[in-house]
């Protein structure tokens, strides 16, 4: 299939001449003089990729790349600049512009970052990864998230999938590292070698030391016979060493030498064994802390830390909640045979405004036992309220002196008060079937302030539907 482009320029011979460059069978081009005007095309037809200026009549780019990418963030955008707009352009990148190109620029700058964008289009569709049995659930289009802290996830994966990098995966627990690191292997040239992911928290040193490196027969108490390792089991593959930051300095020390070397001895055993395998690495600590306390290595740290990428909370992306939790009430329906088939307005803001500390797993499991509770084919609000805590908890470590006691109860009255407006917002909202002017009035606030205080905690309004509480228990 062609590739499919929207130039998008205010000036006549800018588009003209991009249209001779491209010109050939492997794209078909549309062009736009202005903003609204590709907005309106994007709207009645598909495209791969916009090419876009910045400054324009009517909608700058800045504009039209924010709209595109709330509206259809699989469009791939270059941004076209002039050499003094370069801040603004490094501003579009951060909005989800996938590069920039300054003008002037020479005809082969344009063909060359074009056909590149294709071609990741193309490994990120699976074409990388077809022939794998495993790899279509883990390909990089069906990970959920259209928000923009996702995009730029995705965009990292992109860039470093295809390499042999070693890869570290940062973010709380629940966020879903390992899905990632997944797709950052079917994704890759590896694509058809072994997967092996690694729970470091789950094994004491000793038997972490004998899964990753093997043992051989009498080496240890229980050691009957000879064990392959998972470093040996990955060779040609992924290593996915997950929680790292519980690794034993001990651990950590045989597995520097083993980056460095890419050597490993088992257990017991006085041969040195070879193995080809990628590392990726995943943690939900502060590794940086550790380093500063001698808990880890830092020589390890920064042979892990060679290309991060942190994978935010689900409190930080909201915007994929809908999508997620139609996800899962899918998941589930298949699986327990339930006919389920959406959410009320009102359950779908009361997902939308719990803050998730359990992050996506926790969505998942919130889901699932809300689809045990539902007897119809609508999600509603009362299968959620006694699921859901509403209030969330002041998580203080308990201060060593005075002063610090001090200031831990200035943050705790401050926390406190935070959770008691936040859930004075919600419990007026939830009241009042998320209707915001008459939860205002119910409080005896007025409705701007009352909308500030959902502003300040991030609260938001889906639509309502007047019959959203007839069914449900509570």
């Amino acid at each position: 299939m062609k590739g499919r482009i929207l130039l998008v320029d205010d000036e006549e011979i800018v588009l003209r001449s991009c249209q001779r460059i491209l010109a050939g069978d492997d794209y078909e081009i549309d062009t736009a003089r202005d903003g609204l005007e590709a907005l309106g095309l994007i709207n009645r037809n598909h495209y791969d990729m916009l090419i876009l200026d910045i400054k324009m009549p009517k909608m700058d780019g800045i504009e039209v790349l924010r709209r595109v990418k709330e509206a259809k963030p699989d469009i791939d955008v270059i941004m076209i600049t002039g050499l003094h707009d370069i801040e603004t352009a490094v501003k579009a990148m951060k909005l989800g512009a996938l590069d920039y190109l300054p003008k002037p620029f020479e005809p082969e700058d344009l063909l060359m970052l074009v056909a590149r964008t294709f071609d990741r289009r193309a490994s990120l569709r699976g074409d990388i990864g077809k022939d794998s049995e495993d790899s279509p659930q883990y390909e990089f289009e069906n990970i959920i998230g259209s928000s923009s802290p996702m995009q730029s996830v995705f965009r990292l994966i992109a860039r470093c999938a295809p390499t042999n990098s070693t890869v570290m995966l940062r973010g709380e627990s629940g966020t879903g590292k390992e899905l990632i690191a997944r797709a950052i292997h079917f994704n890759s040239l590896r694509k058809d070698k072994p997967f092996v992911p690694v729970d470091c928290t789950s094994l004491s040193e000793n038997l972490l030391e004998s899964e990753l490196f093997g043992h051989v027969k009498g080496s240890f108490t229980g050691a009957i016979s000879n064990k392959r390792g998972l470093f040996e089991t990955a060779d040609g593959g992924t290593l996915f060493l997950d929680e790292i930051g519980n690794i034993s300095l001990t651990t950590q020390a045989k597995l520097l030498r083993f980056i460095e070397e890419r050597e490993f001895k088992a257990v017991g055993d006085t041969r040195t064994q070879t193995v080809d395998i990628r590392l990726v690495t995943a943690t939900n600590k502060d590794l940086e802390a550790m380093v500063a306390d001698g808990n880890f290595r830092d020589d390890l740290y920064y042979r892990f830390n060679i290309f991060p990428i942190e994978i935010p909370p689900l409190r930080d992306r909201r915007d994929d909640i809908p999508a997620l939790s139609l996800h899962f009430l899918n998941k589930f329906n298949e699986d327990m045979q339930h006919k389920s088939r959406e959410f009320s307005p009102g359950a779908m803001n009361l997902l939308m405004n719990h803050d998730w500390p359990g992050n996506v797993r926790e969505l998942e499991n919130v889901i699932q036992r809300a689809v045990i509770l539902a007897s119809g084919d609508i999600i509603r609000q009362g299968h959620l309220v006694n699921i859901i805590d509403m209030m969330p908890h002041v998580d203080l470590d308990v201060p060593r002196t005075s002063d610090e006691l001090k200031q831990y109860k200035k943050v705790a009255r401050q926390k406190s008060v935070e959770n008691v407006e936040k859930h004075f917002v919600l419990s007026a909202l939830k009241r009042n079937r998320w209707n915001v002017t008459r939860a205002a009035e119910e409080t005896g606030m007025q409705r701007s302030n009352f909308q500030a205080l959902m502003a300040k905690y991030d609260i938001r309004i889906r639509g309502i539907e007047p019959d959203d509480q007839k069914e449900g228990p509570g």
